[in-house]
């Protein structure tokens, strides 16, 4: 069966299908949530359930962004959608060089 989350999200900006993506910022409010529902008594399960998460997710989200301010998530998320842009320029021109230099073996 397939859960509505996977067939509502359609694909994520990295192209995969069947995740529901959340903002960098919806992450670290989240993961400020629990914590304060944890400290007002509730299990670590039962808030991370009332945020709507599985316990899978709510780890990874706090080994990726756990000391981060919402203001360092977006710092990081712009750095790696630029390092990601800069790659993809460096391939291009490499294959570009490539290119060039073939035609100059033919000359």
């Amino acid at each position: 069966m397939v859960r509505p989350e996977v067939w509502l999200s359609g694909q994520d900006e990295d192209g995969q299908i069947g995740t529901k993506r959340h903002k960098s910022v919806d992450v670290v409010t989240k993961l400020r949530q629990v914590d304060v529902l944890v400290s007002q008594g509730k299990s670590v399960c039962d808030a991370i359930r009332a945020i709507g998460v599985t316990e899978v997710t709510y780890y990874r989200w706090r080994k990726e962004y756990g000391g981060l301010k919402s203001d360092q998530v977006r710092r990081m998320k712009d750095l790696e959608i630029e390092n990601q842009r800069l790659r993809k320029a460096i391939a291009d021109l490499t294959l570009d060089k490539l290119i060039l230099q073939e035609a100059a073996r033919g000359n």
